[in-house]
């Protein structure tokens, strides 16, 4: 009988989403976060939930032939990437594999596979990265980066991140020294003491230019008008077009502004995907890979057939960026999102982009909906990684949209609300999964319905 705390040791059989190794012990299925198929491991039982055993990856032991050396040489340590031990092939062939089983577990089958499509960068794909301010041991020197894997304190200065280009590594660079020759401490979470927090920044694929974030608390008065100015005269192969300081005493391990002051440049950068520019705040939401949204949206406004004089709800449209790809070839979209700065960038984005036919609302989608007077004959849903709140889902089915596009992050909320729009007379069409997350267990999934 297996118990807690109990090291096991077997094979790997198979992975389930999200890059779950599953391992057989007394024939019941023990599942093992990090852990491939084929591998041979340790690992020790530490939760049971629902009759089944999770376990915490002690060692492999063997890894199977198809694995690769990891790149980066903060690969194991850093918890920013999984799977980069594994071709780009195999990872982007595992998770569509993983798809297809939650989708058979929700009872989703009787619809057209259209497979996987990978990034077409696996490495420095990403336009925005977060950084926290910590350090690596209790009571350590300064780091700057990223979480150490499996812990929720100790923080790595991820000098050389392959999922970014060398502007971020430039950048971050300099301001880790700037704040240690300054005498800047910490922010200390538990504590809730300290001043520096996060370091957020964006660069424009299309147009190479930086916006960063400087965030702290507000236990210390000081301009960082100096350091604007040293990262300003970097040797970086973008342009920095912006550097503004963000406060916010908010507890929780997330940024939510409190003040936010431009101390250099302008607080925006522009991006560009299938011809359309778009003006990015600090604050909105934007695919973190670009050529890979570019892939995303065009194969997913393909499965389509006819968009000509139809009007389309977009919900959860971010900064509008589907809703304006849409608006090139629809009669009418309306766009809802939560974030009021987001849709004030959508409404600029659209004037800028020259389209009359786009319509864009702040506010929460389930209060929202409910003023919308026009039926629409296409529903764009692209929610957050949770899904679609229960209440919001069933007022969408109320609309009788004929056509569906179901865009998600997170498969495993995708396979919770596919069976309660199944149940409400929609079909599911077409399933394709496009990778926006190379070295990560993550892919979007879009999903194309019809009534």
């Amino acid at each position: 009988m297996a118990k807690k705390n109990q090291i096991i040791e077997g094979i790997v059989s198979h992975s389930i989403f999200p890059n779950k190794g599953v391992v057989y012990y007394e024939e019941q299925p023990i599942y093992v976060t990090g852990a491939f198929k084929g591998q041979h491991i340790k690992a020790r039982l530490f939760k049971r939930k629902k009759g089944t055993w999770e376990a915490q990856l002690l060692e492999v032991l063997e890894n199977p032939t198809y694995f690769v050396e990891a790149p980066c040489s903060y690969f194991g340590m850093c918890g920013g990437c999984s799977a980069q031990n594994l071709d780009y092939d195999e990872q982007i062939h595992l998770k569509h594999e993983q798809v297809k089983e939650l989708l058979t577990k929700a009872g989703i089958s009787d619809y057209e596979d259209l497979g996987v499509i990978g990034s077409p960068e696996a490495l420095a794909y990403r336009n925005k990265m977060e950084f926290s301010f910590g350090d690596e041991v209790k009571d350590g020197p300064m780091t700057l980066g990223m979480h150490r894997k499996h812990s929720t304190y100790d923080v790595i200065t991820v000098d050389g991140c392959l999922l970014v280009d060398e502007d971020f590594s430039t950048i971050l660079r300099t301001i880790l020294d700037y704040c240690k020759d300054n005498d800047l401490n910490y922010y200390k979470k538990m504590q809730h003491t300290g001043f520096m927090r996060y370091v957020v920044i964006r660069k424009s694929i299309t147009f190479g230019e930086i916006l960063v974030n400087i965030v702290t608390s507000s236990q210390k008065d000081f301009s960082f008008i100096p350091l604007a100015t040293l990262l300003a005269h970097l040797p970086l192969k973008g342009k920095l077009t912006g550097v503004i300081h963000t406060i916010t005493d908010n507890l929780a391990d997330a940024i939510k502004p409190e003040k936010v002051s431009v101390i250099y440049g302008q607080d925006t950068i522009r991006e560009q995907i299938l011809g359309l520019q778009f003006n990015i705040s600090p604050f909105s939401f934007f695919q973190t890979n670009t050529k890979g949204a570019e892939l995303l949206y065009k194969n997913a406004l393909s499965l389509i057939d006819d968009m000509d004089n139809k009007t389309v709800f977009d919900l959860y449209c971010g900064t509008g960026t589907i809703t304006q790809i849409m608006a090139t070839r629809a009669k009418k979209v309306y766009g809802i999102e939560i974030v009021e700065e987001a849709i004030d960038k959508a409404k600029e984005n659209a004037i800028f982009n020259h389209l009359t036919n786009c319509h864009f609302i702040a506010g929460d989608v389930m209060v929202e909906v409910d003023q919308l007077k026009e039926t629409p004959d296409i529903i764009i849903l692209d929610p957050p990684r949770d899904g679609i709140h229960p209440k919001a889902i069933q007022k969408i089915i109320n609309f009788g949209a004929k056509e569906l596009l179901y865009i998600s992050c997170k498969p495993t909320s995708l396979t919770r609300d596919l069976p309660i729009l199944k149940e409400a007379g929609y079909h599911i069409d077409k399933v394709l999964c496009v990778d926006m997350f190379p070295q990560t267990p993550h892919v979007e999934t879009v999903v194309k319905l019809s009534k």
